[in-house]
């Protein structure tokens, strides 16, 4: 890898690994391992990956507006990509219509001279540093006029790729703004509550006595007014909390446990659901993934609760991997387009293809058939999914239903993503089936 020289604790060197994220999502590589990737061949201090990270997570959300405006002020592709993250990344700083915190934290006239330092820091861009000030500098003379062409590009103004928008507008025709919208917006940090270790009440005032603002936004989730570094959330370490979105916290009281039932938690990876099931009752718990490297994160996050399941590696959509005894339980969180947590994961509309639905579909009823033959009767499964797209929820749940003759109890359904203060969460799918027999 090339060495860049610039100042670690500098705008540009932030911009300049942006860049190189904005660049990688552009290939088709998932923002977290790219970001992965980029702080293992850098020397970057914890400050200035905080600031590479939420400098690369704001452009992916705003690279609608970013491209509109690049694409208006240039005739023919930008290159290397490296060169297209950074005018991106430029852009969405200095082009934000509402002036929210990235004007607030940057002049537009900063921006633009750190753009231009790191452009002449990298070979590969040296020789454009020229033609990015004069991009940069061009939309802030010509801003109203350059903002007014962009906004007319539906791609510009909602931040989405123009299938994502028209097909959120023929699932939803009454919310799709909205549902669009909440998804631009940056996710709260919303912890759960270890109820072995404390209480919902004792928690929040260990964070007042910190000084730490968090509202109770459920049973047992916390949200922080500030997201802050879970190395600075109190007790975190010592297994108090957890950090789960609030709709990714039904999903334990859905399955009403009692102690001592066998459950399987099936595509369990990173362990979070994992995690919950323990705190709420003393189960056999049985937690699958078929990626070894995921498996990690499960052990990882057990431990820091002082919880321990059974680890298994193996693919929810046959059974090798099965011992043959049924489960009072089961939790199928199956593979999907992940539309409905885009706040989290705003590469996501970017990397996804509008034909992706249809094939996690099929895959995710080949997983529910087969753990379905794993039930006792009297059982129940829980169907769980993090997409917005009917066809991979409730119709999904609805087709499993006819399949497998099973009893449709009730639960949630779609929950739509909302960023308001009384309901905070992401968009998630609960459907919950128990099985004939006793």
């Amino acid at each position: 890898m090339t060495t860049i020289h610039l100042k670690p604790d500098s705008l540009s060197f932030s911009l300049h690994g942006a860049a190189q994220a904005v660049a990688d999502v552009g290939r088709g590589v998932a923002l977290p391992q790219s970001l992965a990737r980029i702080f293992a061949q850098t020397s970057a201090t914890p400050q200035a990956r905080g600031a590479i990270q939420d400098l690369s997570y704001y452009c992916m959300r705003h690279i609608g507006r970013a491209e509109a405006l690049l694409n208006a002020m240039t005739t023919k592709p930008t290159e290397p990509a490296i060169l297209h993250g950074l005018l991106c990344c430029a852009l969405a700083l200095i082009s934000d219509p509402d002036e929210t915190e990235a004007n607030a934290r940057y002049s537009a006239f900063t921006v633009v001279d750190q753009a231009v330092t790191a452009a002449a820091a990298d070979p590969d861009m040296a020789h454009a540093k020229g033609m990015v000030n004069a991009v940069l500098r061009r939309f802030l003379r010509e801003r109203e006029a350059l903002s007014k062409s962009a906004a007319g590009t539906q791609m510009a103004r909602w931040n989405y790729p123009d299938w994502w928008i028209d097909r959120m507008r023929s699932a939803y025709p009454q919310d799709w703004q909205a549902i669009l919208q909440a998804g631009n917006a940056a996710p709260p940090l919303t912890l759960r509550v270890n109820q072995r270790k404390t209480t919902v009440e004792d928690y929040l005032a260990l964070l007042a006595e910190k000084g730490i603002a968090a509202t109770r936004i459920g049973p047992v989730a916390v949200r922080l007014t500030q997201a802050t570094p879970v190395s600075q959330i109190p007790g975190f370490n010592d297994g108090l909390v957890s950090v789960q979105d609030a709709a990714a916290q039904l999903a334990a009281p859905l399955l009403d446990l009692q102690d001592g039932m066998r459950v399987l938690d099936a595509c369990a990876a990173p362990g979070g659901k994992s995690g919950h099931i323990l705190e709420t009752a003393d189960v056999e718990l049985v937690a699958l993934d078929n990626d070894p490297r995921r498996m990690t994160r499960i052990t990882e996050n057990l431990q820091r609760l002082q919880l321990s399941a059974s680890l298994q590696t193996g693919d929810a959509s046959d059974n090798s991997w099965w011992d043959g005894k049924p489960y009072d339980r089961i939790l199928a969180d199956v593979p999907c387009t992940a539309s409905g947590i885009v706040r989290r994961h705003p590469d996501i509309r970017w990397l996804r293809r509008k034909g992706d639905a249809v094939q996690l579909a099929t895959l995710s009823a080949q997983i529910l058939d087969n753990l379905w033959q794993m039930v006792r009767p009297g059982g129940k499964l829980l169907f769980v999914t993090c997409s917005v797209w009917p066809q991979e929820s409730e119709a999904q749940a609805a087709a499993f239903a006819v399949r497998n003759q099973a009893s449709r109890l009730p639960a949630p359904g779609q929950l739509l993503p909302t960023a308001n203060a009384e309901n905070d969460h992401d968009g998630l799918f609960y459907a919950l089936f128990q099985k004939s027999g006793a």
